[in-house]
């Protein structure tokens, strides 16, 4: 696969599945707003076509969680009716697509680590509208990859790893919920992963994350202790700092499939917040 299509190619993962290609010599062409819109069927399928890819990633999306509760109309439009206008265009070409999803399928309510096969119950309108889209890939591409991930973190963009470093800059104290479990995901180890996966045609459904499993409160405390900030982390319940969306209890993704197929491992979380910290100076 040589040339390679990317939706959201302007966005966090966009820019670094972008860089991945064009280091692995491939040629990238993509779609972003203002230029080309994925919402409108013709002129995505006329971006599409044009490139004529022999790969499609799927990376753009309404990934505004709490705006998906006050917007649901807009999050149903890009996450599912943008997903299905990139399908009909992937299925035009006969090409395989790979679509990125999301952790908040789940309900969060399993007692451990989610596989691929478990259940779907998204609880909040992102969830479920990034739940249609993974319905939507199932149904019109038959060579489809779908990989789900969690807590994404990278350079360029507004993630969790920035917001405490801003606060623990200007405060003296934090309150970080506590009670949530997952696996912060950051771009520059997943990207290579995604090729890696595509290059062994093992179509399906994935889980990809840095290893390792922490609350937001521990991964707080670690952005503090490796950014030599000072502010003091405190952790806090759920129902202590309420949110517009739901967010799964348990967003722990197991990795099986993934590392099953390829017979590779992601570094883990801590590993991966390291050199986060270092690349940013």
């Amino acid at each position: 696969m040589n040339r390679i299509f990317i939706t959201g190619h302007k966005g966090m993962l966009g820019r670094e599945l972008a860089s991945v290609a064009q280091a692995l010599g491939k040629n990238v062409s993509g779609a972003d707003l203002p230029g080309c819109d994925i919402t409108n069927r013709k002129q995505i399928e006329s971006c599409i076509l044009d490139a004529q890819p022999d790969f499609i990633l799927h990376a753009a999306a309404f990934a505004a969680v709490d705006r998906c509760e006050s917007e649901p109309d807009m999050a149903y439009l890009v996450n599912a009716t943008g997903t299905q206008n990139v399908c009909l265009a992937a299925q035009s070409l006969n090409v395989p697509l790979m679509y990125i999803s999301t952790d908040y399928i789940f309900d969060g309510a399993k007692p451990a680590p989610y596989d691929e096969w478990d259940a779907a119950n998204p609880q909040s309108v992102y969830g479920k509208s990034k739940y249609a889209g993974e319905c939507l890939v199932r149904e019109l591409c038959p060579k489809h990859f779908i990989v789900r991930i969690s807590w994404l973190c990278g350079h360029g963009g507004a993630n969790f790893v920035e917001t405490i470093l801003k606060l623990s800059a200007e405060r003296d104290e934090l309150k970080v919920v506590n009670d949530q479990h997952g696996s912060p995901t950051f771009v520059k180890d997943l990207a290579p992963e995604l090729f890696r996966l595509s290059e062994f045609g093992a179509f399906g459904t994935f889980h990809i994350t840095n290893r390792g499993y922490t609350t937001w409160y521990d991964f707080a405390k670690k952005i503090v202790e490796h950014g030599k900030g000072k502010a003091r982390v405190n952790p806090c319940s759920t129902e202590e700092f309420p949110r517009p969306a739901p967010r799964p209890r348990n967003s722990r993704l197991s990795p099986r499939l993934y590392e099953n197929a390829i017979g590779n491992r992601m570094p883990t979380w801590e590993e991966g917040l390291k050199k986060y910290l270092g690349e940013r100076g």
